[in-house]
């Protein structure tokens, strides 16, 4: 009798055994959500330490019974706003806050050479021979609007092939930032650049407007400047320049020599002019071409043969990519009549140093330049 007990309360305890760890198990698998009396203080969170593990069954709850996809909810903004760039500190930039007179100055010392590592402190402004203070002050290669002028009349048919590797030289050893255009000129005046193209870096298409016109007919060089000193006035630049390669001479525009003068000096642009002439060529003109020079801050070169073009050209990038960018504001009455405007510096060493820019600038009312600093 006690055997046929014991045989049966086995088979019972057992059953009971089973139940319990299955209860466990769906216990520990299907956590239990607590119910709270609404009338009770919630409980206050406990909190766990940043550096304490979270315990094991958390992430086999997570395994056992996985978040659906379609619940999870990744949030988005629509719009992301970034900051701009910060500006390049090394950027000459010009504003129209204030109205300024803007010269372009090139500074050499007594033997011709280059001068460079000026501060402000070393310039003198005087306009009209009253001292104006210096409200832009910039000494930095920085790029141009630059123009070429080239004569393309019958006088210089026989220099045709200098005066287009010289110019292409000049382009070559410019900023490659520069913007360029290209005016032909002998009794027509055509832009060089294809149509749709106001300016370009581009050596091949610079090269072939240089070709696109034989040398032939007669020369409208007054013409052919006002095109260009127009022209200049579209790029986009501050600084802007013209360089012409001419025999200075006019026999067939329309505008005379008093006017592109007058239109030179309020265009504030330096012009640099190369006189390719030889002694008995009877429209030779040096004397037009050195007074627009120097009336604009430019220079005047003479070269004694056409080999020589060159490296009258590489000359010339080279002074501009060394010249000095100085703005003054000009008296609050200053008319209309033409100003007489004179640079000087000095490096405090006692070395004479020579300014050019520049002599005249004509006042306008919708003249504005200015600079940020």
């Amino acid at each position: 009798m006690a055997l046929n007990q014991t045989t049966f309360i086995l088979p019972v305890v057992t059953l009971l055994a089973g139940l319990l760890v299955f209860a466990a198990q769906d216990d520990k698998a299907l956590p239990s959500v607590p119910v709270h009396d609404q009338h009770a203080p919630a409980p206050a969170p406990v909190p766990v330490p940043a550096t304490q593990a979270a315990p094991d069954h958390l992430g086999e709850a997570s395994q056992s019974n996985p978040v659906p996809a379609e619940s999870l909810q990744l949030h988005v903004p629509t719009q992301i706003s970034l900051p701009p760039p910060p500006p390049d500190p090394n950027e000459f930039r010009m504003s129209s806050e204030v109205e300024l007179v803007l010269l372009d100055v090139a500074v050499r010392d007594a033997n011709g050479g280059f001068v460079t590592g000026l501060k402000r402190e070393n310039f003198h402004v005087f306009d009209n021979k009253v001292e104006q203070p210096i409200r832009v002050f910039a000494a930095q290669d920085a790029p141009v609007t630059v123009g070429l002028v080239v004569d393309n009349s019958g006088s210089v048919r026989p220099k045709k092939p200098e005066i287009v590797t010289a110019a292409l030289t000049f382009v070559t050893q410019s900023n490659p930032k520069d913007e360029v255009f290209l005016v032909n000129f002998n009794d027509q005046v055509r832009f060089g650049l294809p149509e749709g193209v106001a300016f370009t870096d581009d050596r091949q298409l610079l090269r072939r407007g240089l070709l696109s016109n034989p040398a032939q007919g007669r020369t409208a060089l007054y013409d052919a400047l006002s095109t260009a000193l127009h022209h200049l006035e579209k790029g986009r630049l501050d600084k802007k320049t013209l360089i012409l390669i001419s025999d200075g001479g006019d026999n067939s525009s329309d505008l005379n020599r008093g006017q592109i003068m007058k239109t030179a000096e309020q265009s504030l642009a330096t012009i640099y002019t190369v006189g390719i002439f030889n002694a008995e060529d009877r429209d030779k003109n040096p004397g037009f071409l050195r007074s627009l020079a120097r009336l604009t801050g430019g220079e005047y070169f003479q070269p004694e043969n056409i080999n020589h073009l060159v490296g009258v050209c590489e000359k010339i990038a080279k002074d501009i990519r060394n010249r000095y960018s100085v703005g003054f504001a000009p008296p609050a009455s200053v008319g209309s009549r033409p100003h007489q405007v004179r640079v000087q510096v000095s490096d405090g060493s006692g070395h004479k140093l020579d300014a050019r820019t520049r002599t005249h600038y004509t006042p306008t009312s919708s003249r504005t330049r200015s600079a940020s600093r």
